[in-house]
């Protein structure tokens, strides 16, 4: 397949090249098909979808109202018409020599929406078989968030994690993380992760605010018809097409953040351009440019993780400021456990003082470039062929075990697409660089260690103390000056020489040795985020609806194979032996996958019952196949009351970090979890869990501190505190995933209800588990010198190892969503969320199952886009509830919070402008919404977006 895709590329442009010629010849006798469009009032409509339905045929009415759309369809034929706020509408055509005059009436509901996402195909929103969340281009354009992008945050059953300006992640129904492999982002069908990232990187390479069309959200599993990477939900950024929404747009924000901190206020701004246009009956083009600066928010959380009643419980003087085992939740290379014995044969574990994030960071600027352009033809027999190239660039924060700095970021993706009302082929690349990134936690540990190995820096405490003690100090004070003595020449933030030896770890791609000039015997590494890969994708799907009659039948299959390029430190070769593996160089390693699924829907008792199942199978060739089932029933009573049930089986194959990562990060190396990684280093069978050994360690000291006895009897009396931890290869995950609900239209179309429930159940649930492993002997019969390595870290080899829980994990909750049309236009809405995690059973086996999501979050808004002529408001109130989050970063809690948004709207159509004045969180309450993450402030800005339709010539 790897040699196939070059050929179908080459393949998929001859027909680009050519289909002109082809369209030429064959759409000789179209005939155009005219019109105007206007409100209740008799206002001319501009920006109204006109399309031919069934096919791609259609246009956007001009300033006047009025359209023209070319086709070759025969008559008679229906014209859908479409314009955000007003109902859709269905207008027969039954000649060209019509003069077509349609009005359109004002609703705030969708009730008539469709959607695809949810089946693959086109339905109403109401009778669709699971949970989805749309939101059309109104709501995009009216949310008093910052961006379109933070609007998905207000849907409900959605959670948003903001990882920095540039960068947001979604989630659904738990298990939240920063870097969310459970949660699919499609761009127009294309999926835009990141790929050894392995997540979308928020909208960097996303639609622009003049671009975006609409968006659809599903929550829940969706591997049935999507396959891996969809086991939590999946969400659709659909953008405009060129041939119905033709003009040039630009867009201008200006707005402060920061409001209030340290430095002061500081300036964001973004701006963005389109430009779309139809040249023939049967070429369109668009091209969208965006930039984006501001600076991102800080994370400086000076919690700590390991206070003196966990590390030194002996010693309640050493607490609080006097911590000497401070581990800081945004400070780094302060987590070394390094155990001290002083003169008096009294024992403490120790840290190193690390790096805070403000000061290895420096400049908090952060940029977004993105630009895409799209080509689009329309052949005959209703296709049409699109060829489009995205590109992004950006800078950031990133979290996964530890803070990333990213800089300079790249993702490309071109697509070839032919689209029909049957059927659907797509094709493309996407090509991701990491740029000039950079992991933080590497760069202060080893920005500690260029300066002073661990050993040398201990002894030097060790000789501080001691002197301190001698000279009668107390321990506080014996401690502060075992610190400054062990300190003594460090690398100073602020200084030229620190910045120097910054830029030069920074640069360096290898975690694992770096001696320096100041220090030619260290062996510390350096901290760049060096990777590079590429995926390939291929997609169909085909509706059978002209070959089969009793049922609706799809049917789809795709390819994808990912290519990473090996960089010596993240990904390697492993068909290396194991101590060559870190060099630079070697294969490529590839990791493929091939699925396919059917689905069939039939409906019953006058359409008011509707049954679907899909099976979809999925094969990588790292696992066996798997076999996904979904069985769904809606039954609508009059078309205002529908009721939904599911049942969904699903399986995710390990992303390229789960199963490939091999890196040295921050001196416990991350490894990813197929068997033959494991190879020679022995953590599945030879290892303690790293929390026993820690724990272990801390009982020795206060052992020795309580009866006086030596390391060595101290060690062999707390051994049964050490817990091996038996791990195996990592295989698939899978999902049970059951789900019902509810949505209802009432009240002459102005209440809208929309309920769902669901009980999930996971088996081999993904995670991590820290591992050490002894340089010599074996941990399943621990003798005296293996008890020792536990208390020392330079006698032992730390891992993370990607794995599965050998429990089943267990989540259930509910979401309701209500929207009430009030009197003159104004409209309240609102939606209440719960989650829940069921008894966890994963502490059994030390996986961390980081489910990270509040029971409750909520949104209210209250808005009208015509409070006055020309002249709207939106605002909206978030609030969520206190929750423990827990990762390999750190564990600890998030507090509740609760943010207010808001925007004001004044278009001016005689000069096609809008303004919109609003802010983010405007009464600027300060919160965080995962450990170690930004504090968010307050986001204030006013926007311009200047919208001129053409008028066809």
């Amino acid at each position: 397949m790897q040699k196939f895709l070059p050929i179908l590329v080459k393949y998929l442009f001859a027909i680009l090249v050519f289909s002109p010629v082809l369209v030429h010849a064959q759409l000789n006798g179209s005939y155009v098909i005219q019109g105007k469009i206007t409100d209740d009032h008799g206002n001319a409509l501009p920006g109204a979808s006109v399309q031919i339905k069934g096919t791609s045929f259609g246009a956007q009415t001009d300033t006047t109202g009025r359209f023209d759309v070319t086709t070759n369809s025969k008559f008679p034929l229906k014209l859908v018409i479409r314009l955000i706020g007003y109902q859709p509408q269905e207008f027969e055509v039954k000649s060209a020599s019509s003069k077509l005059a349609i009005q359109l009436y004002t609703q705030s509901l969708l009730v008539n929406e469709v959607v695809v996402s949810a089946s693959r195909q086109q339905e109403k929103l109401l009778r669709s078989p699971v949970a989805i969340e749309k939101l059309d281009i109104r709501a995009l354009k009216e949310t008093p968030s910052s961006t379109f992008y933070d609007a998905l945050g207000n849907l409900k059953g959605v959670q948003m994690t903001t990882a920095g300006l540039t960068f947001k992640v979604f989630n659904t129904r738990g298990f939240n993380v920063p870097n969310n492999f459970r949660f699919m982002q499609l761009v127009d069908g294309v999926d835009n992760q990141a790929a050894t990232l392995g997540v979308p990187l928020g909208n960097a390479i996303g639609p622009t605010e003049l671009d975006i069309s609409s968006v659809e959200v599903t929550p829940g599993a969706s591997s049935a018809l999507y396959g891996m990477n969809a086991i939590n939900g999946m969400s659709n950024l659909i953008t405009k097409n060129p041939f119905q929404y033709q003009g040039v747009s630009v867009y201008q924000k200006v707005a402060v953040n920061h409001v209030g901190d340290d430095g002061g206020a500081k300036l964001l701004t973004e701006t963005a351009v389109r430009y779309a246009q139809q040249y023939t009956d049967w070429f369109a083009w668009k091209i969208n440019l965006s930039y984006m600066q501001g600076t991102d928010w800080y994370a400086d959380n000076h919690s700590d993780f390991s206070p003196q009643s966990k590390a030194n419980p002996d010693f309640p003087q050493l607490s609080g400021p006097n911590n000497i085992a401070n581990d800081a939740w945004n400070k780094y290379g302060d987590n070394s456990n390094l155990s001290v014995i002083d003169k008096d044969g009294r024992a403490y574990t120790v840290h190193r003082t690390g790096y805070w994030e403000k000061d290895i960071v420096g400049d908090f600027t952060v940029k977004n470039k993105k630009a895409d352009v799209s080509f689009n033809f329309r052949l005959p027999r209703q296709l049409e062929l699109s060829a489009s190239y995205r590109y992004g660039e950006m800078d950031g924060f990133f979290q996964r075990g530890n803070r990333i700095g990213l800089r300079g970021v790249t993702v490309q993706n071109a697509k070839l697409e032919l689209v029909h009302p049957d059927f659907t082929v797509r094709s493309y690349i996407s090509i991701e660089n990491t740029g000039d990134s950079y992991n933080m936690n590497p760069l202060a540990d080893n920005l500690e260690k260029s300066f002073k190995t661990d050993k040398k820096w201990l002894a030097d405490y060790t000789t501080g103390l001691n002197n301190a003690l001698t000279a009668g100090s107390d321990l506080v004070a014996a401690h502060a000056a075992a610190r400054a003595l062990a300190d003594a020449g460090r690398w100073t933030p602020g200084t030229a020489a620190f910045d120097a030896q910054v830029a030069k770890i920074k640069s360096i791609n290898d975690w694992d040795i770096y001696p320096t000039s100041k220090n030619p015997e260290n062996t510390s590494g350096g901290a760049a985020l060096l990777q590079k890969s590429r995926f390939y994708h291929t997609e169909g799907t085909w509706n059978l609806r002209k070959y089969i009659h009793f049922a609706d039948v799809l049917v789809g299959a795709d390819y994808r194979t990912y290519e990473i390029i090996p960089d010596g430190n993240n990904f390697v070769d492993f068909s290396r032996p194991a101590d060559k593996r870190n060099s630079p160089g070697g294969k490529n390693i590839w990791y493929g996958k091939y699925g396919g699924f059917a689905q069939i829907s039939k409906t019953f008792f006058n359409d008011a019952l509707k049954l679907t199942g899909s099976l979809r199978y999925d094969k990588n060739e790292q696992f066996s196949g798997k076999v996904n089932p979904r069985i769904a029933a809606v039954y609508s009573i009059k078309d205002k009351h529908n009721f939904r049930l599911s049942w969904q089986n699903g399986f995710r194959f390990p992303s390229l970090f789960e199963a490939y990562s091999f890196v040295n990060n921050g001196q416990v190396r991350r490894v990813g979890g197929l068997a033959f990684i494991e190879q020679g280093l022995g953590y599945f069978k030879n290892s303690f869990l790293t929390s026993t050994v820690d724990a272990f360690g801390v009982a020795v000291n206060k052992t020795i501190n309580a009866e006086h006895i030596s390391k060595d009897a101290a060690a062999a009396k707390n051994a049964g505190i050490l817990k091996v931890a038996n791990l195996d290869p990592i295989v698939p995950e899978q999902i049970t995933s059951f789900e019902a609900g509810y949505k209802a239209v009432l009240l002459d179309n102005k209440l809208f209800i929309d309920v769902d429930g669901y009980y999930s159940s996971y088996k081999h649930f993904i995670g991590q588990i820290e591992a050490v492993v002894p340089k010599t002997g074996n941990v399943n019969t621990p003798d005296q010198s293996v008890l020792n390595q536990m208390l020392d870290k330079s006698l032992q080899d730390r891992y993370r190892v990607w794995t599965n829980s050998k429990s089943t994990v267990n989540n259930y909750g509910f979401a309701v969503a209500v929207t009430y049309d009030l009197y003159k236009n104004y409209t309240i809405s609102g939606n209440a969320n719960y989650n829940k995690l069921a008894q966890d059973k994963t502490k059994d086996d030390a996986l961390i199952p980081g489910f990270n999501t509040p029971d409750w979050f909520t949104n209210v808004s209250l808005g009208n886009r015509n409070v006055f002529k020309n002249v709207g408001f939106n605002v909206v109130w978030h609030w969520q509830n206190t929750f423990y989050w827990q990762n390999l970063f750190g564990n600890g809690d998030v507090p509740s919070y609760n943010t207010v948004d808001a925007q004001i709207t004044y278009r001016v159509p005689k000069i096609k402008t809008a303004f919109k004045l609003g802010a983010s969180n405007i009464l600027n309450s300060k919160y965080f919404q995962y450990v170690g993450g930004p504090t968010i402030g307050g986001l204030y800005y006013v926007s311009i977006t200047y919208d001129n339709v053409f008028k066809r010539k």
